[in-house]
């Protein structure tokens, strides 16, 4: 039973973030942050805006891309999301509130830049197992606006707010997904993360007033992760499938930052004409990345049947995936 996307939305904030403001608040002139990370703009969430609220629009529309039959024999509904509403319960939970369904099982997913990919696969384990439902709502979203420290010229340049979703479903064979990989390298958690408000570091005005709540990453470290690890997972997705490079229509990585991309770009020999960019105008929208810059690519040139999109991020933890979809 191969399962495939059926729907697609997204959805981003009004505010825009540009360089001058970066500048503003990092003390970094305009052109260090557009030679060093490529991003010119990102989009922030007005204050009181939570997660859900984010989510909320691009699940309706992707929902609103598929029959009432359909709607009515969802069947779960997966949030990956590394900035949720609250601690508890699940921001999935409280989206499935707002989009008036009830009972079908929602969880969160946490694999920070990852978790669109590892969403991907948890929901066609769902589907396969043929025990909730016919279909599966996927949304990734994030709001790290709200966890910048905004004289950190290392993340603050690279952030934004922004939110996709994906209605997974049966497709006929030949189209769908056709390889899923999945590694977390846990070794290197010390990478990327926010410090303080778990259990080992509780959020109180000590570990607030050392700025413990903010995100950190160590870039350097990430970018060299990302770089080996994105090339390891292209090629042993591609292997799976009897595939090469050059049979690839269209490359949705996870935007990172727009530099880094056409880094590994070029490194791997891809066609650039290949590969969607949202990192410009949007930065690095984490879990959002993936299926945000999946529709961007197909609104501005509508994917046919039979194409073939490979799709891959890295994330804090490390985590990393890859997958190959046969668009149906």
């Amino acid at each position: 039973m191969p399962v495939g996307v059926l729907s697609i939305g997204s959805h981003t904030p009004d505010r825009v973030v540009d360089n001058q403001q970066i500048s503003a608040w990092t003390g970094m002139p305009e052109s260090w942050v557009t030679e060093r990370t490529g991003v010119l703009t990102r989009r922030y969430a007005e204050p009181g805006t939570a997660t859900s609220d984010l989510a909320l629009p691009a699940a309706r529309q992707a929902l609103d891309g598929v029959s009432d039959e359909v709607r009515e024999r969802l069947g779960a509904l997966v949030v990956a999301t590394s900035t949720p509403d609250v601690p508890q319960p699940s921001t999935a939970a409280i989206l499935q509130h707002k989009l008036g369904l009830s009972l079908l099982p929602a969880f969160d997913i946490n694999a920070v830049c990852s978790g669109f990919l590892y969403g991907l696969s948890v929901a066609e384990g769902l589907l396969k197992a043929a025990r909730h439902g016919e279909y599966v709502l996927l949304v990734g979203a994030d709001m790290f606006s709200t966890i910048m420290d905004r004289s950190d010229r290392r993340t603050v340049s690279l952030f934004g707010d922004g939110a996709g979703a994906v209605l997974l479903g049966e497709v006929p064979e030949g189209y769908g997904l056709q390889s899923v990989r999945l590694v977390t390298d846990g070794e290197f958690h010390h990478y990327v993360g926010v410090e303080g408000g778990g259990t080992r570091t509780p959020l109180d005005a000590e570990a607030r007033a050392a700025g413990k709540h903010y995100f950190r990453m160590d870039g350097r470290a990430v970018r060299d992760y990302a770089l080996s690890v994105l090339a390891k997972l292209t090629a042993l997705t591609l292997d799976d499938c009897g595939l090469a490079l050059e049979d690839v229509d269209r490359f949705v990585f996870h935007q990172a930052n727009t530099r880094l991309l056409e880094t590994f770009v070029t490194d791997a020999g891809i066609d650039p004409d290949r590969v969607a960019y949202t990192a410009p105008h949007l930065g690095n929208t984490v879990a959002a990345s993936v299926p945000l810059t999946l529709h961007a690519t197909h609104r501005e040139r509508p994917l046919r049947r039979g194409e073939r999109v490979l799709m891959a991020s890295v994330g804090g933890g490390m985590t990393a995936g890859a997958a190959l979809l046969t668009w149906y």
